[in-house]
């Protein structure tokens, strides 16, 4: 399994919403000079809600072949529909996904059984690893610990991004799970904390703009490091907050327009930062020595 910074990438977009290839072939380079251990394409950070279905698997492959095996794809295929689901996951793996991170059914807010029935039917029709990802802020469903240990048994699942931001909840976790499945923090402010009991990695919004120092902050965390983690950590604790003043990506997006990094675009009905946070995200930016 992956170990390190896998960056929530977003998906750059020209003006008109239109997904910039050239943009994202830039970014992928960048991630693959900077030490990240794996690309996260069509998350919540990458706009996986206003892709259309081929634009998703389109994004997902156009990644697969621009890394040209020199580093991992993560493939965002969740869906609160079990049949979509297993259709966008299939279809990753065929287009040469390594991973697939699957995100809690939303909205309809299934029961405990039925998450687990959700994502046992998605690991049987792939024999690529699966990632859970439990982000109940958005879903709106809690994939519980309990859950997560009996997922843990089925054969392909083999991590989980949790995005809760609870540490303790994440450490007792890793404490009863086998060493064999993966959890990474999918929560940027707290990840380094998740690492230090034993996480293995972040998926990271803010690596999009700071790709060398979170690989190194997982790096030395997963090393047992942790004094020189945490001064790298601390750091970027100012920018990790500020990249969640209004909704993930809106913050990110702005901030790689305003660094050169991306073009003007992003999809309704997200629009652009408000003009009242924009400078809270330039001295968080100053402050981490971008």
């Amino acid at each position: 399994m992956i170990t390190g910074s896998i960056v929530a990438l977003v998906t750059p977009m020209l003006s008109d919403g239109a997904v910039d290839k050239e943009g994202l072939a830039t970014l992928i380079e960048y991630h693959i000079q900077s030490g990240t251990a794996a690309l996260g394409m069509a998350g919540t950070t990458g706009e996986s809600a206003t892709l259309t279905m081929s634009e998703h698997i389109d994004v997902i492959q156009f990644a697969v072949e621009q890394a040209a095996g020199r580093i991992p794809v993560v493939a965002g295929t969740g869906s609160n529909s079990t049949h979509e689901a297993i259709e966008l996951t299939v279809a990753a793996a065929a287009v040469g996904a390594e991973y697939s991170l699957l995100v809690t059914p939303y909205y309809n807010k299934p029961p405990q059984e039925g998450l687990y029935r959700h994502f046992c039917k998605v690991a049987a029709a792939v024999n690529i690893p699966i990632i859970l990802y439990n982000v109940p802020s958005r879903t709106g469903t809690d994939l519980s610990n309990e859950t997560v240990l009996r997922l843990s048994e089925v054969g392909n699942i083999a991590g989980l991004k949790d995005a809760t931001g609870d540490v303790q909840r994440g450490g007792a976790l890793i404490a009863k799970l086998p060493d064999t499945f993966s959890v990474y923090s999918g929560d940027d402010a707290t990840a380094f904390d998740l690492m230090s009991l034993g996480g293995r990695g972040n998926v990271s919004v803010t690596a999009n703009i700071a790709a060398t120092q979170v690989a190194e902050v997982c790096r030395l965390a997963i090393a047992g490091d942790i004094e020189g983690a945490g001064k790298i950590n601390a750091e970027l604790n100012a920018l990790n907050n500020a990249l969640f003043i209004e909704p993930n990506p809106i913050p990110i997006k702005w901030a790689m327009l305003e660094l050169g990094m991306i073009k003007d675009g992003i999809r309704l009905p997200l629009v652009a930062l408000s003009s009242k946070h924009q400078e809270t995200v330039l001295n968080a930016i100053r402050q981490a020595g971008l």
